[in-house]
């Protein structure tokens, strides 16, 4: 559990974060934080923060903080939810930009987690690596023939930086630390959910450190596109595989820019992902939560493009539930009923307090009147969604973590069907789809079973209802039924009187000591000294507490 003994563990990566942070004018957070002291804060110099704006400055020093950072704001950048728009704009742009660590590290690497000489593993491993970023580093091998008279198999290695695991563990450890230092300190940053944020990127971060989890993906990706051409994903080497090293099937493909400049028909290759993703999203639901060009390889003719996917750590999961909701928003957004849209989206996400639906669903139509009329290729889904989001934030409503990713995996699909194909209407190659899907999904057969299911599940509950109530009777009947409830001012209260009766204590104590002092007559100037050290605690104590109090209230 992180805690302050966590951070004095790790005081150079703390002063590094500090002097981070003093360099990009975010001084007044240092401060409020407490952490403006000669102890972590030495050598920390400010800067002009009107030079930047906010937005560029938190990516200055996420980017400056290094590759846990940088990975905390690519994932932050799927928040449209807690992070303003600006700030999501400047977070989609963080880069890895790390060296490439020495072949005789990559090769102690593979031998550690593999178990044997990469020259009895291998054939052959180019000793130049084919791509560098901050969890792992990719080299191009060659594994013997799987049988007699086969040629060699070419594969892809991706093999985890040293130490990354033990970074990591500490970097997240100080982020926890931080964030609930943030929301103490800082009460108006509450609002953005720091420690739900570094929770979340925990979880993603464990999940792309194991290469295991990667390598299921890649083979559930590869089951769900069985039997379709357009799309090709790795095949896994289990035997050449482990938690930090993995070894896949070397797609021989072309980066989209290449690909481009040699006369690719862009437009072919941008409907194919379009309905790839479509596929994973709202059929499948496990799908690939980060579809930038860089993960893109461009396989088969320039006419007739198939795409291989790369990268396969960072994914989506959606429920059966959460597709039907989605599906019955986009189908509710194409027929521009609002109210349906409004409640779609109350139906998707979590309420955080009483919701007025009157108002939302008013908010929800005000907001579609800024598309009405407009053709289908000039309205761009990040915008819809982002705006989608933040009027069901505005009302209380937070919106599922796997949801913000689906709205992120779309924004960039669109933005590289848009790169590659300028007069792509998105949402024209998905509406077939989405027709199909919404066929599928009021046919006979999935009706029936879904009335099945529903029968079923009324007929457990009333089987169970005379035993719970009776229950119920009896705890009544004994005294044994107790009613909770929770009032969220009450550890304010209790923390505010704490402080108040410390300082008290320690007032009080001064003022005895300082009295009983001068009235033996001995040392005047102790007890004199007792008596002021007791007014100045008692005013700064007044000071805190009513800056506390009005911190509290903005």
């Amino acid at each position: 559990m992180p805690s302050v003994i966590t951070a004095f563990r790790d005081l150079d990566r703390l002063r590094e974060i500090v002097a981070v942070l003093w360099r990009h004018g975010f001084g007044e957070v240092v401060q409020r934080l407490g952490l403006d002291t000669p102890l972590v804060a030495h050598g920390a110099e400010a800067t002009d923060p009107r030079s930047h704006s906010l937005a560029q400055r938190v990516r200055f020093v996420l980017q400056d903080l290094g590759p846990s950072f940088v990975k905390l704001g690519q994932i932050a950048s799927t928040r449209a939810d807690l992070l303003p728009p600006e700030v999501i704009t400047e977070l989609k742009i963080l880069q890895d930009d790390v060296k490439p660590i020495t072949w005789d590290a990559v090769r102690e690497e593979i031998e550690s987690e593999l178990g044997g000489p990469v020259g009895e593993l291998f054939l052959s491993v180019d000793e130049r690596p084919l791509a560098s970023a901050s969890i792992a580093q990719v080299h191009r091998g060659r594994l013997a023939p799987a049988a007699e008279g086969d040629g060699a198999r070419e594969v892809a290695i991706k093999v985890q930086r040293p130490g990354i695991q033990e970074t990591v563990a500490r970097d997240v450890d100080l982020l926890y630390w931080f964030a609930r230092a943030l929301e103490r300190a800082v009460p108006e940053s509450r609002r953005y959910s720091p420690v739900d944020l570094v929770a979340e990127f925990d979880r993603s971060i464990k999940a792309e450190l194991d290469f295991l989890q990667e390598a299921d993906h890649a083979e559930r990706f590869a089951k769900n596109f069985e039997g379709d051409a357009r799309v090709r994903f790795p095949g896994v080497f289990r035997s050449h595989s482990g938690k930090r090293v993995l070894t896949l099937e070397f797609l021989d493909g072309r980066k989209l820019n290449d690909a481009l400049a040699q006369g690719l028909d862009g437009r072919a290759l941008a409907s194919t992902s379009v309905h790839v993703v479509i596929k994973m999203i709202f059929e499948d639901g496990f799908f690939h939560a980060d579809p930038h060009p860089g993960n893109l390889l461009v396989l088969g003719s320039n006419e007739a493009p198939v795409v291989g996917l790369l990268d396969l750590g960072l994914v989506g999961h959606l429920s059966g539930a959460t597709r039907d909701r989605a599906l019955d928003l986009m189908v509710a957004a194409a027929r521009e009923d609002y109210s349906a849209v409004a409640d779609a989206l109350y139906a998707l996400g979590r309420p955080t307090r009483k919701v007025d639906m009157a108002a939302f669903r008013t908010d929800v139509e005000t907001l579609g009147r800024k598309y009405v009329g407009r053709a289908l290729g000039e309205i761009e889904v990040a915008a819809v969604v982002r705006d989608l989001i933040w009027g069901a934030v505005k009302h209380g409503i937070d919106m599922p973590p796997d949801f913000m990713l689906v709205g992120r995996a779309l924004m960039t699909l669109e933005g590289t069907a848009r790169q590659i194909a300028p007069d792509l209407d998105v949402f024209s190659e998905a509406k077939p789809y989405l027709i199909r899907l919404v066929a599928q999904r009021y046919s006979p057969d999935k009706l029936t079973g879904d009335l099945v299911r529903t029968a079923l599940r009324m007929s457990g509950m009333a089987g169970q209802m005379p035993e719970q109530v009776s229950e119920i009777l009896e705890d009544l009947r004994k005294g044994h039924l107790t009613l909770k409830t929770a009032d969220a001012e009450t550890p304010l209260a209790f923390d505010r009187l704490g402080r108040r009766l410390f300082a008290s204590l320690v007032v009080a104590s001064l003022v005895l000591g300082g009295s009983v002092v001068l009235a033996m007559g001995r040392l005047p100037w102790v007890g004199a000294a007792l008596l002021v050290a007791a007014l100045l605690g008692g005013g700064a104590h007044v000071v805190t507490d009513w800056w506390r109090a009005l911190g509290l209230r903005r």
